[in-house]
């Protein structure tokens, strides 16, 4: 016999717990699965164990999507604001860091126990270490089997996220779920991701390894974002570039101001009349870290002579440099240290008022299984739960 539920959520983690505890709170009967041992994973190991819950500002814009209106609906069903207050109401210490960030003071462990203690209802029941196979449409529902067992349902969620970080578990199920039903797909990506180098340059700036530099940098499509730039042993992370990732495709080049709160012109000239001996090498180590205007001495991409021997065309011609640095990653480190998966179901074939397929009724997919990225700074977990909200609202 098989058991019967009114709702069983394909994935433990962000979206599918919040999505349980809401259908559960309709009075609906849900079963949680996941194939991992335990719950929250990815949450867990967040924003440095600290998780990046949700952001003060939220908005349409901090999302890429191919539908950039699809996102409207559900970030307005349930806010920010609404997720703070459920972090209140189970008096979890959190702390604001720059841009709005919101992180818990003590550990992303209080996220996925509020989550866990939302689920705690006697019509919730979770099963860990599930192989789910078999799924078919039914009159009713849905009929799949969990390892062994025989399961039916009226909705299925599908909450089993993106390809990014197999090592806690990501797979491509959920894709697979929708391509089973017809639904159409968006060629996936890594995002949020450190690039890597061409050689030459990978091994020029590999000794610049830990240094950290503000820098605003640019996309081809013209997206800019502001944030600290880290050279790293295969290329360049930090959060500047974890940002920019999610809009550059292989070939492209970025362009990097590496002094974004100054003008270098107008900085080496009035420097060139205070001290007309002074090296340009030293000039710049007063702006920038000593080791990297060495390696760019070295690799000839400027020349080292006394400030007085500069014309203004040089000097502009600096100044045009270390603004538009222009740098054509190699790569990226692809999904083993990405933060998330762009691409997925495509949004087009659902509804984003209840994130129900539009063509199989009963079928839901929430969080990062869809073509809904979010920016780095708590925007993928906010899309979380409000997908999940939302979803357990109709599933």
């Amino acid at each position: 016999m098989a058991d019967k539920f009114g709702v069983v959520v394909i994935g433990a983690g962000a979206a599918g717990l919040m999505c349980a505890a809401e259908a559960g709170k309709r009075g609906r009967s849900v079963l949680v699965v996941d194939h991992g041992k335990k719950p929250g994973r990815k949450v867990l190991i967040s924003g440095g164990g600290r998780c990046n819950f949700t952001n003060y500002d939220v908005a349409a814009n901090n999302y890429v999507c191919r539908n950039p209106h699809f996102v409207k609906s559900a970030l307005s069903q349930y806010t920010q604001w609404d997720f703070i207050a459920m972090v209140a109401k189970h008096e979890i210490a959190y702390e604001e860091r720059d841009h709005g960030q919101l992180f818990c003071e003590d550990s992303a462990k209080d996220i996925v126990n509020m989550l866990l203690a939302e689920c705690d209802q006697p019509t919730i029941e979770q099963r860990y270490r599930c192989d789910v196979h078999d799924i078919a449409k039914t009159e009713a529902g849905f009929s799949l089997k969990l390892n062994t067992a025989s399961v039916e349902c009226e909705s299925l969620v599908i909450a089993t996220g993106g390809l990014s970080m197999p090592k806690l578990g990501a797979t491509p199920f959920g894709y697979q779920v929708a391509e089973q039903f017809g639904l159409n797909m968006v060629p996936t990506t890594a995002g949020l991701v450190p690039f890597t180098l061409h050689k030459e340059e990978k091994e020029a700036f590999a000794e610049l390894s830990g240094i950290a530099i503000p820098a605003v940098v640019e996309a081809e499509d013209g997206t800019t974002f502001k944030e600290n730039l880290l050279f790293t042993h295969r290329g360049l992370s930090g959060p500047v570039i974890l940002q920019i990732s999610s809009y550059w495709t292989p070939g492209q080049k970025v362009t990097v101001d590496l002094l974004p709160d100054l003008e270098l012109a107008d900085t080496l000239a009035t420097m060139r009349e205070k001290h007309p001996n002074q090296s340009l090498k030293n000039s710049l180590s007063r702006l920038l870290p000593k080791r990297l205007i060495e390696v760019l001495i070295e690799r000839g991409d400027i020349q080292d002579k006394p400030l007085k021997q500069f014309n203004p065309k040089e000097i502009a011609a600096m100044a045009a440099y270390f603004h538009q640095w222009q740098i054509a990653p190699n790569g990226t480190e692809g999904y083993r240290t990405a933060e998330v998966t762009l691409g997925g179901v495509d949004t087009d074939e659902l509804s984003s008022k209840t994130m129900e397929a539009k063509q199989v009724s009963g079928l839901y997919f929430v969080g990062e299984v869809m073509d809904v990225s979010g920016w780095l700074g708590g925007y993928n977990f906010q899309w979380a739960w409000s997908s999940g909200f939302v979803a357990g609202q109709h599933a």
